[in-house]
């Protein structure tokens, strides 16, 4: 597959490589948690695919390159 406008490649799916979703729980009594997954990821690959950090840990990428 060729690259889209982004520079990144679709998958079989159609997604590009590069396209995640952000979901973030908030806490009182501790730090807030970052869970980042591939949006149309189901099943086994659901499960398995996705990384959690603390919130404050998370930089946005525009302000590191």
């Amino acid at each position: 597959m060729s690259p889209n406008q982004t520079g990144a490649t679709p998958d079989a799916t159609g997604q590009s490589d590069g396209e995640l979703s952000l979901t973030v729980v908030r806490y009182d009594d501790g730090a807030d948690r970052c869970t980042v997954y591939p949006p149309n990821a189901t099943g086994d690959s659901r499960l398995s695919t996705w990384l959690s950090v603390d919130y404050e840990a998370v930089v946005d990428l525009a302000a590191m390159q």
